[in-house]
């Protein structure tokens, strides 16, 4: 295998756009990928296109990439649609990755995009529905919200329990993403918001108010990935140590995230503590705390420890979604993956502006899709570090 490089990384700002179209989105996504990277169309052997929900939105399905990508001039060389639930863009990009990493080629673009505003919500919240088992569903669906909010509300009081957890401690993960996503150009939301205004907010599902709830969202994220000596400014190389895409296990109580991220870490030969940020998939404010133990980040049961020591927000010794994560800078479904990696490349490179992470120099994104359980069915993790380090 060889050595993979991110060459240009592209991003839509992520928000309510009901008067833009996937195509619109797409083509500003790519066209700045394209250009940071230094390359152009004929240039790309390969295309990894990701979306989770057109089908449901906007009836566009089988060959979304090859429709949406074509006004760009993209045709001849091949296109492959990835639709994974919320984790679809991170698995174009292990998708692609793997292209290059083998040597079957040498520039892979990997884009995600979706439209997820309809004049109906019940139309967005169905779509959302179908990354469950659709022969599982449960009996009374509640109406006016996405009902997978009900499954992470279920585990979060699960996870409350367990961990000591309180409704603060949701209300300190919004409030540091928020706070980081009012640094963020490209984030839907961002402000400072008190603990009390959180938890005072009207409430979705307990234990949840609607900040300590991902957001409907449209919007696209793009990147560029080449093999050894085709980057074109070795300033800006960031190096792609290990992907690491896992479907959760049938018969263990072991998370998929886990199984995801120990893979990661033992391809990268790293570990948790050897990060210096961290993107993860909090579409709920109780996720980020979760997911902090499953990455190794804290112990078993320390996730609400962690949270409160403000190690995870910028400034702190590991700062976890300095975009302002799903719950601020937004979560069109089948591009989020791709926005994690655009932010922990223009973290790597210094140019993240006033929430840029001093001296970073590795990162590792974490991005999750679909439930079972009290889990997500599918977990993709990437570490990515400093050509120079």
């Amino acid at each position: 295998m060889r050595n993979v490089y991110v060459a240009g990384i592209g991003m839509t700002r992520f928000a309510k756009q009901p008067d833009r179209s996937m195509k619109d989105l797409t083509s500003e996504a790519v066209t700045a990928a394209l250009k940071d990277a230094n390359k152009a169309v004929p240039d790309v052997q390969a295309a990894y296109f990701a979306n989770a929900v057109a089908g449901s939105i906007t009836g566009q399905e089988m060959l979304a990439g090859q429709f949406l990508l074509r006004p760009l001039g993209f045709g001849e060389m091949p296109v492959y649609n990835v639709e994974n639930a919320c984790a679809s863009a991170s698995t174009a990009f292990h998708l692609a990755w793997q292209s290059v990493a083998t040597g079957v080629c040498d520039v892979v673009l990997a884009v995600g995009a979706e439209k997820m505003t309809h004049a109906d919500k019940g139309v967005s919240f169905a779509a959302i529905g179908g990354s469950i088992d659709t022969d599982n569903v449960p009996d009374d669906l509640p109406t006016g919200r996405s009902f997978l909010m009900d499954m992470y509300a279920r585990a979060a009081l699960d996870y409350m329990e367990r961990a000591g957890a309180t409704r603060e401690d949701l209300a300190r993960v919004v409030a540091k993403n928020q706070r980081h996503g009012m640094l963020n150009p490209v984030a839907q939301y961002g402000s400072e918001l008190t603990l009390d205004e959180i938890l005072q907010a009207r409430e979705i599902v307990r234990p949840f108010t609607l900040p300590m709830c991902s957001p409907i969202s449209d919007g696209a994220a793009a990147a560029v990935l080449v093999g050894e000596g085709l980057v074109s400014d070795p300033d800006s190389q960031v190096q792609v140590l290990a992907s690491a895409a896992r479907t959760a296990p049938v018969d263990t109580e072991d998370s998929v995230t886990s199984l995801a991220s120990r893979a990661a870490y033992e391809m990268a030969g790293v570990g948790p503590a050897d990060l210096d940020l961290v993107e993860v998939h909090d579409a709920a404010a109780s996720a980020e705390l979760l997911i902090y133990e499953q990455l190794g980040l804290a112990k078993p049961g320390a996730g609400p420890d962690l949270i409160r020591s403000g190690e995870t927000g910028l400034g702190g010794r590991r700062p976890v979604n300095t975009s302002g994560g799903l719950l601020a800078r937004g979560h069109p479904i089948g591009a989020t993956g791709l926005a994690q990696i655009f932010e922990v490349v223009l973290q790597l490179r210094g140019g993240a502006g006033r929430r840029q992470v001093d001296g970073a120099r590795l990162a590792l994104t974490q991005n999750a899709g679909g439930w079972h359980g009290m889990d997500n069915v599918a977990s993709v993790v990437h570490i990515y570090g400093r050509a120079s380090r």
